[in-house]
């Protein structure tokens, strides 16, 4: 039977044990290939720096390489019963393989940093996965702008009808909000994307180790170089990496919102297909928008995420503390959600069809009150005196409004500047 590495031979209560590791263990089997990849840089500076010869190191390398090929087939890696979590599982499937050689790949390493460095480079990949997506759904939205960018749609202040918009403007404005959330999750990536290995547990090590060569293998742009600053990077890169994921979560939320609006039947400013709405049991017309709504809640419940982060981590002094193995819970499904979610929203979206007539509608006549105050602005009459006046032919039935629009400002009706928010865009997405 496998030991925790942290075992000193002593009885150990099962009750407590249990409590204490909770749904660790589940969480640990996605961090089990970057166990074995920072295992791997690990033990290559551990025969640099001479406390491995090269024998040793190629031959953890190679069973480490087999482990890793385990993981890679999904059902093949399991922590057995008895192992504690994902590195302790390596280092006891090395040990069963390797003898003695498989527990000197711990020198100069803790599972502070260990752990640290899993979550780096599990948050690293997650990142570029949901940046990707989020491009996606960025050309799905800029698609549908440019598609339906003459059709006409109202615009709303304080709920209330306000002045012409277009679904060419309402589409690209969720594209662009995307784009200021790459923003903040690059922002996020730079502060994940250093590398921890070598602060062990939080306090560095006497060992003459080279963390360059370590963040040089696994791709790192830099190290965290204060070694107690590197431990209260946990928490922190958790933190920074959910006000991240909020924020592209409270986009889509309102997108969803809007959706949902825009659908009702009150409404009926656009339609969705039958595969993404849902009937009434007892209401044959009923067609339920149940995919945006949701969306709408389960990006409610992401944006919460960053506020549980806080308190978790709030009032702890530096150094390691058990609270820390809480965090996979909040961030870890928020990430799987965030990805599903986007994924739909990517497939949902190009099926949104616009209603083209939607301002033929007498009622939505009062759009264009100032485009008839600028109509008289431009022949000449003083602004506050043409507002005036559009306010008396409006109440007293002498309005007609002025249906042709000629907007030539960059990013409204006429003029939307799509290619500006696609080239911002691009070189966002260059920096990762």
């Amino acid at each position: 039977m496998a030991k925790k590495l942290w075992d000193k031979g002593l009885p150990i209560d099962q009750k407590i044990e249990s409590f204490t590791i909770g749904k660790d263990k589940d969480w640990d089997l996605r961090l089990a290939r970057y166990d074995v990849e920072g295992s791997i840089a690990h033990v290559s500076m551990l025969e640099k720096v001479g406390l491995l010869t090269t024998d040793e190191k190629e031959a953890l390398v190679a069973e480490l390489n087999t482990i890793l090929s385990e993981i890679i087939l999904p059902g093949n890696f399991v922590i057995e019963e008895g192992v504690e979590d994902v590195h302790s599982q390596i280092e006891w499937m090395l040990t069963r393989s390797l003898g003695d050689l498989g527990k000197k790949i711990h020198s100069g390493r803790s599972r502070n940093d260990q752990v640290l460095l899993d979550l780096k480079l599990y948050f690293r990949a997650e990142v570029l996965e949901m940046v990707s997506q989020i491009n996606d759904l960025f050309t799905a939205l800029l698609d549908q702008s440019e598609r339906h960018k003459e059709v006409l749609l109202p615009g709303y202040t304080h709920t209330q009808a306000a002045m012409p918009s277009s679904f060419g403007l309402w589409f690209a404005a969720y594209a662009e909000s995307l784009k200021d959330d790459v923003q903040l999750l690059h922002a996020a990536y730079k502060i994940i994307n250093l590398n921890p290995l070598g602060s062990a547990a939080g306090y560095g090590s006497s060992f003459p180790l080279d963390r360059w060569h370590t963040t040089e293998l696994l791709a790192f742009d830099g190290l965290n170089t204060n070694v107690v600053y590197a431990q209260m990077g946990r928490g922190k890169v958790e933190q920074t990496l959910s006000y991240a994921l909020a924020g592209v979560a409270q986009t889509l939320n309102k997108f969803a919102s809007d959706v949902c609006l825009y659908n009702s039947g009150n409404f009926g400013f656009l339609r969705l297909p039958d595969e993404l709405t849902t009937g009434s049991s007892i209401m044959p017309h009923k067609k339920n928008p149940d995919v945006f709504e949701l969306i709408r809640a389960k990006t409610n419940v992401i944006t919460t995420v960053p506020m549980t982060v806080s308190r978790m981590i709030g009032n702890l002094s530096s150094g390691y503390h058990r609270d820390f193995q809480l965090l996979k819970d909040a961030i870890f499904p928020a990430i799987d959600d965030l990805k599903e979610i986007l994924d739909m929203m990517s497939y949902a979206v190009p099926k949104i069809k616009p209603n083209e007539k939607i301002l033929d509608d007498p009622k939505y006549n009062v759009l264009y009150s100032v485009e008839r105050v600028n109509e008289l602005v431009v022949k000449g009459m003083p602004f506050r005196d043409a507002y005036i006046q559009v306010g008396k032919e409006l109440s007293e039935g002498e309005y007609e409004p002025p249906k042709e629009l000629h907007h030539t400002l960059l990013g409204s009706l006429g003029n939307l500047g799509n290619e500006h928010i696609k080239t911002a865009m691009q070189e966002l997405m260059d920096l990762f």
